[in-house]
């Protein structure tokens, strides 16, 4: 290889990203918990919706499609635990490269905003729950503004199922098109390029300029959608201090207080594991194109020397992975957000491990509901129970 002048500029695409202990050791172990976490917990968490649901709420149709959407991330997490431990060291035209480069790369981008819509309904859902089913001295200013048959779709499962299909279709839609043409025109610019012929390279992990200006579109979706979910929420503590002066209608606070936490779960999700990814993301596009040209040092190789972005594309996928760990946590939240999910899981599992131990007269326990016949007398029980203590709340609204 030819060696260029002193301080000669060279491209950017023939220098190495050199990737530190963090990214060969903590990301491939964290992708690794990821899929032991993520997996199962999903995949119960889909049982309980699908099997143990009679009566699904809208709640329960977009958490439905939350978990499909999670399955999906969690098979792809051993490719990415591979990718970050040895893919400094693939070809860029070997399989597995192409693996991650075709397949993995759009089902991540496809999960992280398919979680953030439906999420964004999930709260909405709520919210209109609140004011269809609330009493405070004034009516809010959404009720009064929106239409009365827009709060009535929301509490609808059809329209919920309908919802999770336009969802799909545009995160699909809108994501499919970019990284084919990430893949096929901008990543093969790399080809031929020296050093950067490996998969971990700066063309891959930084991406090109179509790709990289497309990437405006979802972000200012998400911080749409952060917006509206934060609006739901001083919506719903202005509604609250206005139906304290109601002391008599008790549903109404509970159903006040619980839509408030669930609003209040909603949030922390996205702040925590959506928002830094979202907010460092503008900043690392403003990074790459206002890079100064990289100069070649003559006493090395230009393969030895370390692409001037490395450290901030470590820290890009460590956002990233901290946006798709939201899977391992998902079904945590789905029990914090809905009664009747949080009681079927717990009732499978307590089931469960009866069954392995057995009794204290040494008989192997029971489960006396099986079947969707005997998950809708038991849910009517509960529907009952429900009903004649006033507490609407645990039924299909929340």
């Amino acid at each position: 290889m030819d060696v260029p002048p002193v301080n000669t500029s060279v491209s950017s695409s023939h220098l190495s990203l050199c990737p530190s202990l963090a990214t060969r050791l903590l990301l491939p172990s964290a992708y690794a918990l990821l899929f032991l976490t993520a997996l199962p917990g999903n995949a119960l968490s889909l049982w309980v919706f699908l099997r143990r649901i009679a009566t699904m709420s809208p709640t329960h149709v977009y958490l439905c499609h939350l978990s499909v959407s999670n399955l999906l991330l969690s098979v792809t997490a051993p490719f990415l635990a591979a990718y970050y431990a040895r893919g400094w060291a693939w070809a860029l035209r070997g399989v597995l490269c192409q693996l991650v480069l075709h397949g993995v790369t759009p089902v991540l981008h496809i999960n992280v905003y398919i979680s953030i819509l439906i999420l964004t309904w999930v709260a909405l859902s709520r919210f209109a729950a609140l004011i269809r089913h609330t009493h405070a001295d004034r009516p809010s200013v959404c009720a009064t503004l929106l239409p009365r048959a827009f709060f009535t779709r929301l509490t609808e499962a059809a329209f919920a199922s309908r919802v999770c299909v336009t969802v799909w279709a545009v995160a699909v839609g809108g994501v499919v098109p970019v990284t084919v043409y990430y893949s096929v025109n901008e990543a093969r610019s790399s080809e031929g390029a020296g050093c950067a012929e490996v998969c971990y390279n700066p063309v891959l992990e930084i991406g090109g300029s179509v790709s990289t200006t497309m990437v405006v579109v979802p972000i200012s979706v998400f911080f749409m959608c952060y917006l509206l979910v934060i609006m739901s929420y001083m919506t719903v503590l202005s509604h609250i201090r206005r139906s304290r002066r109601n002391t008599h209608v008790t549903t109404s606070k509970r159903l006040l207080s619980r839509v408030l936490r669930n609003i209040v779960v909603i949030q922390v999700v996205l702040s925590v594991c959506l928002l830094p990814y979202n907010i460092f993301r503008p900043i690392f596009m403003s990074m790459t194109h206002h890079q100064d040209p990289p100069t070649f040092s003559p006493s090395a190789s230009i393969c030895d020397d370390c692409h001037p972005m490395s450290v901030f594309v470590e820290v890009k996928n460590a956002l990233f992975l901290l946006a798709l760990l939201r899977g391992s946590t998902d079904p945590v939240m789905y029990v914090l957000l809905d009664k009747i999910f949080r009681h079927q899981t717990f009732k499978l599992l307590r089931c469960n491990r009866g069954n392995r131990g057995g009794d204290n007269d040494g008989k192997p326990a029971r489960c006396l509901v099986t079947g969707s016949a005997g998950l809708r007398s038991d849910q009517q029980v509960e529907g009952t129970t429900a009903t004649a203590t006033g507490d609407f709340s645990q039924g299909s609204f929340l």
